[in-house]
């Protein structure tokens, strides 16, 4: 069996975030630490080289895949902030409505500016995520 490629580092937080080149996007990561900060009530923690991740959960599969993982994040990518709710988006269509202008993946939402959202919306996104994600695996702090 693999190993996951996305795994705790003890890189810092705070030197990745001052480190995004373009001082818009910087700006928004700082804001997005506030707001993962305080909905989550969990220190941030690098997971591989470029996401910021709070709270960790367990998982193990029937399959006996198991490992732990980031329960929510973010990562500052070059075109968009990446916003991670484990395991999805599923069911949170009516907050996702109130949100603003945004793409989705599976578990990936992707903002191009923090101005283009409600970001009270958002960490009641963040917020209901966590929620979800408890409800299939203990998240702890990390």
């Amino acid at each position: 069996m693999s190993a996951n490629k996305t795994v705790p580092t003890g890189a810092s937080v705070q030197a990745f975030l001052e480190a995004v080149a373009d001082p818009r996007r910087r700006a928004d990561a700082m804001a997005l630490d506030a707001i993962f900060r305080e909905t989550t009530g969990f220190s941030p923690r690098m997971w591989g080289d470029s996401i910021v991740g709070y709270g960790r959960y367990h998982y193990r599969y029937t399959t006996g895949r198991q490992a732990d993982f980031l329960a929510t994040g973010f990562s500052p990518r070059k075109t968009s902030l990446v916003v991670y709710i484990l395991p999805g988006y599923t069911g949170f269509e009516p907050i996702l409505a109130r949100l603003g202008k945004d793409k989705r993946g599976k578990s990936c939402l992707y903002i191009t500016a923090l101005s283009a959202i409600d970001t009270d919306v958002l960490a009641e996104l963040i917020a209901a995520g966590l929620a979800d994600l408890a409800t299939h695996w203990q998240v702890l702090a990390d």
